[in-house]
């Protein structure tokens, strides 16, 4: 059976203007203790982040110098699950690694 589609005035079509906004980027912070080893931290940003070595050895060196550094800037899903993902990895290896997400202010 085929189907039969209404007819549209092309016209009407492509006179309505559709407004499409940018989704809102959030960066991936993470934040300096005392007790994560860099090593862990390294290999987060490797694993989780798709950083060469080189990277991640500088991202943790600037959140240990500076107690916290943006690692990456993803769509809030993303910058979420990476969130979850990292923390839950952390704290199932003993670690309190603090890792936020943050709305990225234009």
């Amino acid at each position: 059976m085929e189907k039969q589609f209404e007819a549209y005035d092309i016209s009407t079509i492509t006179s309505q203007k559709e407004e499409i906004k940018e989704p809102k980027r959030y960066n991936v912070i993470f934040f300096n203790d005392d007790f994560t080893t860099k090593d862990f931290v390294v290999e987060m940003l490797e694993k989780f982040f798709n950083k060469s070595t080189k990277e991640a050895i500088d991202l943790t060196e600037k959140v240990h110098k500076k107690g916290s550094a943006v690692v990456g800037e993803y769509s809030y899903d993303i910058a979420l699950t990476r969130v979850s993902v990292v923390t839950k990895c952390a704290r199932a290896n003993g670690f309190p690694l603090r890792c936020e997400l943050k709305e990225i202010s234009k």
